[in-house]
């Protein structure tokens, strides 16, 4: 995979709550000068970034349920559908994992649907925060994200203590949905090593903080 491959399928993400207007536009800098595919921002940031890529060829992609996945459905709804309107392109929203555990399926199915849903035309990414869920929960969360629509299932949030995602996680998710839906790996994932792994293990997106850095150890090669 050349840098340029590789680049557009990265989520360059600034995601956490301290993050600054002066650290969304350096990340913005990050994915105009490397040519990355999509931006990763939280939702109060979305119309600065998506004004600051005008003309840009990146997506803005911001995240609903996060990190926790605790709000109502009919909340994550309402909060992707403002995002479009702000100019989100792609929509990661965290499944209510606590409700998945829970075994309470028709509700994880119907919040899923709910956001799918309110933004028609925009891709869905599940995070199903892999690393507090077990085998049989990870393998239903993705029956659940297909049969709702879902573009993508989603390894990570990348704040939960447990840890972020892992080749095996990867392989997993990608044997439950087949080679028709996406799968991101997120939550970890530092060096060039770690997204070529998880690549091969059947990502087809690589979300990262660290895109400038991994990108320019494939520039080495």
């Amino acid at each position: 995979m050349t840098p340029t491959e590789l680049a557009r399928i990265l989520d360059h993400s600034v995601l956490k709550p301290e993050a600054t207007d002066r650290e969304i536009l350096a990340g913005v800098e990050v994915v105009v000068s490397s040519k990355i595919g999509f931006y990763c921002v939280q939702p109060c940031w979305v119309k600065l970034a998506t004004g600051a890529l005008t003309g840009a060829n990146a997506t803005v992609v911001t995240v609903v349920g996060f990190p926790h996945g605790c709000d109502r459905p009919e909340v994550k709804a309402r909060a992707a559908a403002i995002a479009v309107s702000d100019g989100a392109g792609e929509i990661d929203m965290v499944l209510n994992f606590g409700a998945l555990k829970s075994g309470d399926a028709d509700l994880v199915r119907m919040e899923i649907d709910s956001v799918v849903r309110a933004v028609p035309g925009i891709p869905v990414k599940v995070i199903l925060e892999t690393a507090a869920l077990t085998q049989s929960e990870k393998l239903l969360a993705c029956r659940l994200a297909s049969e709702t629509g879902a573009a993508f299932v989603k390894t990570s949030t990348g704040f939960h203590p447990a840890g972020g995602a892992t080749v095996a996680d990867v392989r997993l998710l990608r044997a439950a949905v087949g080679p028709n839906m996406g799968v991101k790996a997120s939550g970890g994932i530092r060096t060039l090593a770690d997204a070529q792994a998880m690549i091969a293990a059947g990502a087809n997106r690589i979300g990262t903080s660290a895109s400038g850095a991994i990108l320019a150890a494939l520039e080495l090669i």
